[in-house]
């Protein structure tokens, strides 16, 4: 049953609301980094764990938020979403140690993955013809290419004129706001039938992703041959493998494999997770690399990121068209011969040379992320049944959240030791060319 406009204005805009605050906390707590360290005297390891503490909880219960959400209600599962991603934001504002600033963050990741596939699901369930629904869900991410485009220029003026808190406080109201407008929203639309949850699938994939990122981000410090080190890269090999086996053998997966069976989907998962990988390893690296080496302050750091930011939008928005006129196959392996064309173009520029050389690097590379997201997902949904593109749709945003992780983890990580040196960046930028160069070839042979 369709429903009222009045009512359809009121989910959108309660919606769009979290969205953008969920968008907001993945590019604006790199501007950040530098007040962190300082704050907390946190070494790169430490500031790593900031940023993917939200990103690994984000990935590995976003699947399993949206099942919740099919079970107990869009507007309900939305609701405990948002709330505790409000307040887990206040926690973050008051956290004392880099400990509990990192615990929060996992918080608001859990937060996030409650709210942004039950936000789908009231937007879905409120406009019923396809047309609304385009023009809503459109509008809906527009919400969040803006909120990609200002975080870094918001949050340096917050940080600049009222600390590093400020980019947590700032979530509250707001959050308290996009609630207010939920409990207005009666439409909930229909629930699925109750099915088990996929506890051990979901324990499994907690523990190989959490593995992951922690082995990738302690082992320069540590030593790739230390204990500690091989003990967690067995145990992640370990609950990655169980997850498999859970997922192929389980009754109601939380991740169907029959999915993979398609080259075009599975080629599309990984374009997603090495485009994310790129994207938010180089944001991180940068936003270092403008404060610690050039000595910026945080505004100053945003208005150096807001070119890039920006291209963001105006690849998703130029995406739709340039597929049509080219096809997917060409225009998404053209996309990642951008990025190490755009690598090659920061090291020419190096780190202490005038930002105008650097500046059409970043423009580039801008413009093939935000091109790259929506082009993957069209081919990937494409080729699953309709009552599987929610769950196909879920397995996409998880791949880019883990790649983001993952990027941050390991271009992070090349940077540890010579992140003050000219060349300190060097490391990661050769990194992110080649990771780019071997996926416009897989994306080529995968999709032919």
């Amino acid at each position: 049953m369709d429903v009222a406009e009045p009512e359809r204005r009121r989910i959108l805009a309660a919606t769009s609301v979290s969205y953008v605050v969920v968008i907001l906390d993945t590019s604006i707590v790199n501007v950040a980094l530098e007040r962190l360290s300082a704050a907390f005297s946190a070494p790169i390891e430490g500031l790593q764990w900031v940023v993917n503490g939200y990103t690994v909880s984000f990935a590995a219960l976003l699947l399993t938020g949206g099942r919740l959400g099919d079970r107990y209600g869009a507007r309900n599962a939305y609701l405990a979403g948002l709330g505790l991603f409000t307040l887990a934001s206040l926690l973050c504002a008051c956290a004392t140690g880099l400990f509990s600033l990192v615990a929060a963050r996992v918080l608001q990741g859990i937060g996030a993955a409650l709210l942004v596939p039950g936000s789908l699901k009231l937007i879905d369930h409120a406009s019923p013809n396809a047309e609304k629904r385009a023009r809503a869900i459109g509008l809906w991410a527009g919400c969040g290419a803006i909120a990609m485009a200002a975080g870094p220029v918001v949050g340096g003026i917050l940080i600049d004129s009222l600390g590093w808190r400020s980019i947590f406080f700032v979530n509250v109201p707001i959050g308290a706001a996009g609630m207010a407008m939920t409990w207005r929203i009666a439409h909930d639309g229909p629930r699925v039938k109750a099915q088990p949850l996929d506890i051990l699938g979901q324990v499994a994939a907690i523990i190989g992703l959490v593995g992951l990122i922690g082995v990738l981000i302690e082992a320069p410090a540590f030593g790739w041959t230390s204990p500690a080190i091989l003990i967690g890269a067995t145990v992640t090999l370990f609950a990655c493998t169980l997850f498999v086996a859970i997922e192929r053998r389980g009754d109601h997966p939380m991740l169907p494999v029959r999915l993979f069976r398609s080259a075009v989907f599975t080629g599309s998962v990984y374009v997603s997770c090495a485009s994310a990988f790129v994207f938010y390893g180089l944001l991180f690296v940068l936003s270092l690399t403008f404060q610690q080496v050039r000595g910026w302050t945080a505004f100053e750091t945003g208005l150096a990121l807001l070119p890039m930011t920006t291209m963001v939008a105006a690849g998703s928005m130029l995406s739709a068209a340039i597929v049509k006129a080219i096809g997917s196959r060409r225009s998404l392996s053209a996309a990642f011969l951008v990025y190490p064309g755009g690598a090659f173009g920061l090291i020419l520029a190096g780190t202490t040379t005038s930002y105008a050389y650097a500046l059409p690097a970043l423009l580039a590379i801008g413009f093939a992320s935000g091109f790259i997201s929506p082009a993957a997902t069209a081919p990937a949904l494409g080729t699953v049944e309709k009552e599987r593109v929610g769950i196909a749709a879920g397995v996409l945003n998880a791949a880019r959240q883990a790649g983001a992780a993952a990027g941050v983890a390991i271009l992070g990580s090349q940077v540890t030791e010579t992140i003050t040196q000219t060349s300190g960046t060097n490391p990661a930028l050769w990194l992110l060319a080649v990771v780019s160069v071997v996926t416009a070839c897989i994306w080529w042979r995968m999709s032919g």
